[in-house]
């Protein structure tokens, strides 16, 4: 067992609101490197530096937010914040570690679309894409190496990957096809469905902490029916009421109100994580209602791996550039039509994230024991795999022959694949200063052609 420094022997004096105001704030402009990165950086922070939380009781939390649809990440700092400050707390640290990805994506969305065809940004991109690719094979080679725990579980992927690549199925119904296989078959062979072995608790010992092991559930965290009643109430009138604003002034067709509907589905249908859920994102964005092209969806992604905040913030993306090609306010007003289609698709995609944390923490403190992985979704992650396998060949097929078979093979993109793939596997290279070093690779290819 580590020594603890005698200033770390102490529990840690009570902190105010502001002062985790300022910290989820820091957070939300430095939060690179996705979900794992993310949660590493708070677990680093919050767990061993400034034990506001013990480590007990931060992976309680996260064995929670791994179970539910959405950005695991965002919702375990809601959940973290509400256990320290309460409802405005959680609403403060889940905010704060997307409005500044907004703001950033946003701009870098409104340059792209403006300057594009610069041949210096057309360079950077060139570079970023196949490092995107890469990024995507090794997401899928990262969880299914932890998933695919046996036979069963690896013929699921397979099939997976079938039914979206040559059956064309939605995302949804592979989703619920994999959690019902799974149901089914635990009941008779359950030894093929049982959950991994989770994040397990770290032998380290940090000191005593704010939220420690043995302190009590707050007030505010304890479960109440009147709160839940009042808590849904909220959360689906603020839902229905954009709803219906977008509805009065837009219609129904609106390309505003089938984003805030498409959005929504979006957000109940993300288990496995943002790579997970880009399938169906693509398929509607780009098949269903073509608010932008299959292009325009990588570039997207790439965007989206280099800027802070959850990765599913490539829905900003989608969103600005659907309201940008749909000229929805007019020719004159395309930045505005941007921001309100990136602000319309981020609404929706995490109001569920927020009521997921407020309506099921309080139940989650009660059992105060590890949530475990149910058989649905063990089979459900088994399926994810497939579904980002997927993702990758998308990817590779357009950066890698972006005229389709019959034209050029590009070699060099190709080469930016593989060494980007090489840094992230063999020598555990982050993300960031991968994708950074693709684009100086892009621009100067580009310069020198």
């Amino acid at each position: 067992m580590p020594t603890i420094p005698q200033d770390v022997t102490t529990k840690p004096a009570p902190v105010p609101f502001w002062e985790a105001f300022i910290y989820w704030l820091k957070l939300g402009f430095i939060s690179f490197g996705g979900p794992a990165g993310q949660i590493s950086m708070m677990h680093q922070e919050l767990v061993e530096k400034r034990r506001w939380i013990s480590e007990h009781r931060f992976l309680h939390a996260l064995n929670y937010t791994m179970v539910l649809p959405g950005p695991e990440a965002q919702q375990l700092a809601t959940y973290i914040g509400w256990l320290m400050h309460g409802v405005w707390g959680g609403i403060t640290a889940g905010v704060l570690f997307v409005i500044p990805s907004l703001f950033i994506l946003s701009a870098l969305t409104w340059i792209y679309l403006a300057f594009g065809d610069v041949p210096a940004i057309e360079g950077i991109l060139y570079g970023i894409k196949p490092a995107v690719t890469a990024i995507v094979v090794f997401a899928a080679y990262r969880i299914g190496s932890r998933a695919l725990a046996n036979n069963v579980l690896r013929a699921m992927a397979v099939l997976a990957f079938v039914a979206i690549f040559a059956l064309d199925i939605a995302f949804p119904y592979i989703v619920l096809g994999a959690g019902i296989i799974a149901f089914i078959g635990s009941r008779f062979a359950p030894e093929y469905f049982q959950a991994g072995a989770g994040h397990g608790a770290s032998k380290e010992t940090y000191g005593p902490a704010l939220i420690d092991d043995d302190t009590p559930v707050p007030a505010h965290a304890r479960f109440k029916w009147s709160r839940f009643v009042v808590f849904a109430l909220i959360g689906i009138t603020i839902g229905a009421a954009v709803m219906a604003l977008l509805i009065s002034h837009y219609g129904w067709q609106g390309t505003l109100t089938q984003m805030a509907w498409f959005f929504t589905k979006a957000a109940l249908v993300t288990f496995g994580g943002a790579y997970a859920v880009l399938p169906y994102v693509y398929q509607g964005g780009v098949e269903q209602y073509a608010w932008l092209t299959g292009t325009q969806m990588i570039d997207g992604l790439a965007l989206g791996e280099t800027t802070p905040g959850p990765l599913i913030m490539v829905v900003a993306f989608v969103g600005f550039v659907g309201g940008w090609s749909k000229e929805i306010f007019g020719p004159e007003m395309l930045p505005l039509a941007g921001i309100a289609g990136a602000s319309v698709a981020t609404l929706f995609t995490f109001l569920p994230s927020f009521l997921f944390i407020l309506l099921g923490g309080p139940a989650i403190e009660a059992t105060r024991h590890d949530v475990k992985f149910t058989a649905p979704l063990t089979g459900i992650t088994a399926a994810v795999v497939g579904v980002i396998l997927n993702l990758a060949v998308f990817f590779a097929y357009h950066v890698l022959w972006p005229q389709g078979f019959e034209a050029t093979f590009e070699w060099f993109s190709a080469l930016i694949g593989v060494a980007a793939f090489v840094a992230l596997f063999r020598y555990k290279i982050g993300i960031v200063q991968v994708i950074a070093a693709c684009a100086g690779i892009g621009l100067l290819y580009s310069l020198f052609l």
